[in-house]
C-alpha cells in the first residue's frame, strides 16, 4: 500500500510515513487535536526513483550538492510521470478526504528525530486544491529532499546519501486565525516547566519562515500561569489565496520552515486592529500549553509543536522533540540584598572570581579570607581582633569583602603604617615579607601534595583542600602588599614623567617599565622554545599541529618515534610542573593547565608556525628601546635630578615583575586542590551519589563534611545529591548573566569615588568604554572567552574578550589582535601583558562580554579606552577615569608625585 491514513499510523512508523508523517499517526491515535489526512509512503517515492532509473544520478549528484545539482534534481522529478496505479491512489485519497484545499508536506524519514529536527530542509504546499496538483506537489515534495540545503544539512549530520527516503502527508487545511509555534520547554533558558508560545495572525507559514516578528507567551505549566506576553507588530500575515489566485498559481509559499517557491498562499497587510493586539488571550494560552504538557507526557521528552487556532478550536499539526534544549538557567539576580548592614566592596582577591562561586569554595573562603586579613592587620596594629567586623559573603554568588563600619575606622587607624609599608624604607621589608610568605606557601602546598590521595579518608581529604584554601588565601595578604606598592611606583613614574620629564616627541612612560622578565612571560618563552625544539624532531611538529593528536596518549602518533614521543612527554610535563598553577578563576571548579592542558597545547600550536612572533625577540627589541631611552632622558637631566629620576624609575621597573610574579603564583594550590578533589568525588561517584567527580564543588561544606563522615563510616548517602548539584548549577548559569555592583549599598557618596573599582557596573550602546590598558588601535574580530573551556577556539588575530584575563591567558596574548575585559584597571595583568605584547587593550569595561559576541567585528582603542562595537556611532557618556582598585595606591601615589614635582620645579629655578 502506497497510502496510508494517519490513523493506521505510529509513532514507530517512521521508515514508512517518515518522522512528520509518524508522529502525527501518533498524535491521532492518541486522541489529540490533528486534521485528518493521509500519507504517500516512502515506496511510493523509491518507486517512484526505481520506475525513472534516477539512482544513480541521485547519488551523484547528491555527492555534489549545490544549487546545480538541486536544479538538475529538480528536473528530472519534474520530468517523470507517477505510475497510474498510485496517481488513482492518492486521488481516491484525497476524494475522501472531502477534497478540497488540502496541505501537502514533506516527511523524510531523517526528520523529526530526538538527535536531529531537520526542521526546514524539505517543502511544504498549502492550500494545494484539486487531485492534479496535489499528484504536482506530492512530486515536488520528493524532489524537495534534493535542495542543496537539505544535502549541505545531512552532510553535516553524517547522514548518508542512501539513508534518507521521504513520505508526503496530505492534510485538510485548516482555516486559520492564528497558528504558531510552541516549545515545551523554553529554549532560551532550559527550565522545563516553562513553556514558550509564539503567535501570528493566519497561516503558520509566517512563524515558521520568520516572515513577520510574532507575540511571545511564555507559561509556567506546573503552575498554570502566564509568566510573560510580548505582543508585537505584526505587519503582515499568509493566508489561502483566492480561489481564482489559486488557480492561476501565482501566489506566494513557503518551504517547511523556510522559504520556497510554489502553493497557493499570499502576503496581506494585516488589520489595523490586529497588528499590535494580542493574538492569544491568557486563557487561550493556558489552554494550549495544556495541549502541549499533555503531547510532552505523551512522548516522554519535551517537544517543537506547531498548531493552529479556527473558530476558537485549536489544531496540531506537527510535534517534534526539542533536539537542542540548553542547560538550564535560574533566574537573573535583579536585587542584591545585604546578608547584614556594612559596606560591601568587589576589589581585591574578587578581580580573581569573576564568575559566582561554588558552594564549597565560598564556604572555605568565608573563613579563610577574613582569617587572613585578620593576621595581616594585626602585623600593623597588634593586640586588636580584626576579624570583627570582617567577612566574605556570597550575594546572588558573588564574592564580595564586607566590613562594619567599625571596621572600617579600626582599619583607618592603620593608614600612617600602611603609607609608612609604601615608602623606600618599608618596600624592602614587604618584598621580604612576600618572599617568605611565597616560600612558606610552596612548603605547604608541597606538603599536602607530597600525601598520596588515595590513602587519605574522604575527611582527611577535605581537612586538606580545607588547609590549602586556608593557606592561599593568607598568601594573598603578602599579593595585597605587593600590588599597591607596584602601583604606587608606577603612578608616581608616571605622574613624574608626564608632568615634568616628558618632552615633545619623547616615548611614553610605560617604555620606560618594559622588556623586564615576570613569570608570565616566562611561561610563554618556556612553551615557545618547546615548539623550537619539537621543530627539529622528525615528525613531531606536523603531529602536535594536527588537532586529531591526542598529545596525551602514550601511543606515539604516525610518523613520530617512540623514543621522541616520550621525549616530547617528558618536556610538556616539565613544562606544566613549572607553569602549569596559572588561573583563569581562583574558585577550584575551574581547571589549570596543569590538570587540563588543552588551552596550552593551543598555544603551542600557534608557535609552531613558521612565521610565530619570537618572544626573545620580542623582550629584547622593548628591553632595549627601554635602555635607549633611559640613558637619553637621565643624560639630559644630569645632578641630583637625573638621580632622583633614575630612582623613581628603578622602584617602578623593580616593582611590576614583582606584582606578576606575585599574581601568578595564586594558583599553586589549585593542581593539588583538585587532585585531592577528584580523588573525593571520585569516592561519590562510585557510590552513585553525583554523576561526575568535581560535582563535589556544588555541596556546601557542610554537605561535604556529612557526605565524607558517610563514606568513612560506611553509611548510605542522600538520594537527592544530584537534583541539588544540577539546581545549584542552574541558579549559576543564571547570576552569571547578571553585573554585580562594585559596592554595596549603591549611595550618591559612593558612586562619587566610584573610579577607585575596576570594573563598570555596566554600559549600553555602540561604544564601550573603560581603563586605558595599553595603546593602539585594532579593528578585527571578536572572541568572547567565557572561561578555560573556550580558550581553544581562540583564533590567532581576533581580539580576545573575556572578564578578566589572569596570568593563565597570557599564551593568547601572542595571538591576539587586542584584549577587552569587563574587569580590571590600568595597572591589572591584562594592561602590564598587551603593553609587552604592543597590542591594544582596553580594560574594565562592565559589560564587554554581555554586550560583544563572537565574530563581531570591533575597534578597539587602547588610548582611548574604548571600543566600537558594529552597528553604531554612539558617543560614551563622559565619566571620570578609573585608575584601580586601591584608595590608598591612588591617594598615596597622587600626594608623592606631587611632592616630588614641587621638589624638582623648584630645584629648576635660577639661584
Amino acid at each position: 500500500m502506497s497510502v496510508r491514513w494517519l490513523d493506521e499510523l505510529t509513532r514507530y512508523d517512521v521508515a514508512i510515513a517518515g518522522g512528520k508523517g509518524a508522529n502525527l499517526g501518533e498524535l491521532t491515535r492518541a486522541g489529540f487535536p490533528v486534521p485528518d489526512g493521509f500519507v504517500v509512503t516512502t515506496d511510493a517515492y523509491t518507486g517512484f526513483v526505481a520506475d525513472h532509473h534516477l539512482d544513480a544520478a541521485l547519488a551523484e549528484l547528491g555527492a555534489t550538492g549545490g544549487a546545480d545539482a538541486s536544479a538538475r534534481i529538480a528536473g528530472l522529478f519534474a520530468g517523470g510521470e507517477l505510475d497510474p496505479g498510485l496517481a488513482d491512489e492518492i486521488r481516491a485519497a484525497y476524494e475522501r478526504l472531502g477534497g478540497g484545499p488540502v496541505a501537502v508536506r514533506s516527511s523524510a524519514t531523517a526528520e523529526d528525530l530526538a538527535e536531529a529536527s531537520f526542521a526546514g530542509q524539505q517543502d511544504t504546499y498549502l492550500n494545494v486544491q484539486g487531485a492534479d496538483a496535489v499528484l504536482a506537489a506530492v512530486r515536488d515534495c520528493w524532489a524537495s529532499l534534493w535542495t542543496a540545503r537539505a544535502i549541505a544539512y545531512r552532510a553535516e549530520h553524517g547522514v548518508p546519501v542512501d539513508d534518507v527516503a521521504l513520505a508526503v502527508v496530505v492534510q485538510r487545511l485548516v482555516p486559520a486565525d492564528a497558528a504558531g509555534v510552541m516549545f515545551t520547554a523554553n529554549p532560551a533558558n532550559g527550565r522545563a516547566e516553562e513553556t514558550v508560545i509564539t503567535a501570528a495572525w493566519g497561516l503558520g507559514e509566517a512563524v515558521v519562515s520568520g516572515l513577520v516578528d510574532t507575540d511571545t507567551v511564555v507559561v509556567d505549566t506546573a503552575a498554570g500561569r502566564v509568566l510573560s506576553t510580548v505582543v508585537a507588530d505584526k505587519a503582515l500575515r499568509i493566508d489561502p489565496a483566492p480561489a481564482d489566485l489559486s488557480e492561476s498559481g501565482g501566489a506566494i509559499a513557503f518551504a517547511d520552515s523556510d522559504k520556497s517557491e510554489g502553493g497557493r498562499t499570499q502576503e496581506t497587510p494585516t488589520a489595523p486592529e490586529q497588528r499590535r493586539a494580542a493574538v492569544l488571550d491568557e486563557d487561550e494560552a493556558l489552554r494550549l500549553a495544556a495541549i502541549g504538557a499533555s503531547i510532552e507526557a505523551h512522548f516522554g521528552a519535551p517537544q517543537d509543536i506547531e498548531w493552529v487556532l479556527a473558530g476558537g478550536a485549536f489544531s496540531v499539526v506537527q510535534s517534534r522533540p526539542v533536539t537542542a534544549l540548553p542547560d538550564r538557567v535560574g533566574p537573573v539576580p535583579v536585587d542584591w540584598p545585604l546578608p547584614e548592614p556594612g559596606m560591601y566592596f568587589r576589589a581585591s582577591i574578587t578581580e580573581q572570581l569573576p564568575d559566582p562561586l561554588t558552594p564549597l569554595f565560598a564556604d572555605m573562603m568565608a573563613t579563610a579570607v577574613p582569617t587572613g586579613l585578620d593576621r595581616l592587620m594585626s602585623e600593623l596594629a597588634p593586640g586588636e581582633d580584626h576579624r570583627e567586623g570582617i567577612s566574605f559573603p556570597v550575594i546572588n554568588g558573588y564574592a564580595f569583602y564586607r566590613y562594619s563600619y567599625r571596621a572600617l575606622g579600626r582599619m583607618a587607624k592603620t593608614t600612617p603604617q600602611v603609607f609608612s609599608m609604601m615608602s623606600a624604607s618599608g618596600s624592602a621589608n614587604l618584598e621580604d615579607r612576600w618572599r617568605r610568605r611565597l616560600a612558606e606557601y610552596s612548603a605547604e602546598v608541597s606538603t599536602e601534595d607530597a600525601m598520596p590521595a588515595e590513602a587519605l579518608s574522604a575527611t582527611e581529604l577535605l581537612a586538606a583542600v580545607g588547609r590549602l584554601v586556608d593557606a592561599m588565601a593568607y598568601y594573598y595578604t603578602a599579593v595585597q602588599t605587593i600590588i599597591p606598592m607596584a602601583a604606587m611606583a608606577e603612578l608616581t613614574w608616571n605622574g613624574v614623567y608626564d608632568r615634568l620629564l616628558r618632552t615633545a616627541g619623547a616615548p611614553p612612560a610605560e617604555t620606560f617599565l618594559l622588556g623586564f622578565d615576570s613569570e608570565p612571560l616566562r611561561a610563554d618563552t618556556s612553551l615557545y622554545d618547546l615548539s623550537r625544539w619539537a621543530l627539529t624532531r622528525p615528525g613531531l611538529a606536523a603531529a602536535l599541529a594536527d588537532p586529531a593528536t591526542d598529545v596525551a596518549s602514550a601511543q606515539a602518533p604516525s610518523g613520530v618515534a617512540d623514543e621522541v614521543w616520550q621525549d616530547w612527554h617528558s618536556r610538556f610535563a616539565d613544562h606544566l610542573a613549572r607553569h602549569g598553577h596559572t588561573l583563569y578563576n581562583l574558585d577550584f571548579v575551574n581547571p589549570v593547565p596543569a590538570d587540563d592542558p588543552t588551552p596550552v597545547v593551543q598555544a603551542l600550536r600557534f608557535d609552531l608556525a613558521p612565521d610565530a612572533p619570537d618572544p626573545h625577540q620580542r623582550q629584547q627589541r622593548a628591553a632595549a628601546a627601554r635602555e635607549d631611552a633611559t640613558a637619553h632622558l637621565l643624560g639630559g637631566l644630569g645632578g641630583w635630578r637625573s638621580d632622583r629620576a633614575r630612582t623613581l624609575l628603578a622602584k617602578a621597573q623593580h616593582t611590576g615583575p614583582l606584582r606578576e610574579d606575585a599574581l601568578a603564583a595564586m594558583g599553586l594550590f589549585a593542581p593539588t586542590s583538585r587532585r585531592l578533589l577528584r580523588e573525593f568525588g571520585g569516592r561519590l561517584v562510585s557510590a552513585g551519589a553525583v554523576d561526575e567527580a568535581m560535582d563535589v564543588c556544588w555541596l556546601t561544606l557542610v554537605e561535604a563534611q556529612g557526605l565524607a563522615a558517610a563514606l568513612d563510616g560506611g553509611r548510605g548517602l542522600p538520594s537527592d545529591l544530584r537534583e541539588r548539584v544540577e539546581e545549584r548549577k542552574a541558579l549559576a548559569r543564571g547570576q552569571r548573566l547578571a553585573t554585580p555592583p562594585q559596592y554595596l549599598p549603591q549611595s550618591r557618596a559612593m558612586d562619587s569615588v566610584g573610579w577607585m573599582f575596576p570594573g563598570k557596573d555596566g554600559q549600553s550602546g555602540n561604544l564601550l568604554s573603560g581603563n586605558v590598558g595599553s595603546g593602539g588601535v585594532v579593528t578585527a574580530r571578536a572572541r568572547v572567552l567565557a572561561g578555560p573551556q573556550d580558550l581553544a577556539s581562540f583564533q590567532p588575530g581576533e581580539v580576545l574578550v573575556a572578564s578578566i584575563t589572569t596570568p593563565a591567558y597570557t599564551p593568547l596574548f601572542a595571538m591576539a589582535a587586542g584584549v577587552v575585559t569587563d574587569i580590571g584597571g590600568v595597572l591589572s595583568h591584562g594592561s602590564i601583558v598587551a603593553r609587552e605584547y604592543g597590542i591594544p587593550a582596553v580594560l574594565g569595561t562592565g559589560s564587554a562580554t554581555r554586550l560583544i559576541h563572537s565574530g563581531d567585528e570591533i575597534t578597539v582603542d587602547g588610548g582611548t579606552g574604548t571600543v566600537r562595537l558594529p552597528g553604531g556611532v554612539d558617543e560614551p557618556e563622559p565619566e571620570e577615569s578609573k585608575v584601580g582598585t586601591w584608595v590608598l595606591v591612588a591617594a598615596g601615589a597622587a600626594a608623592l608625585a606631587a611632592v616630588v614635582t614641587l621638589v624638582l620645579r623648584r630645584a629648576r629655578r635660577p639661584s
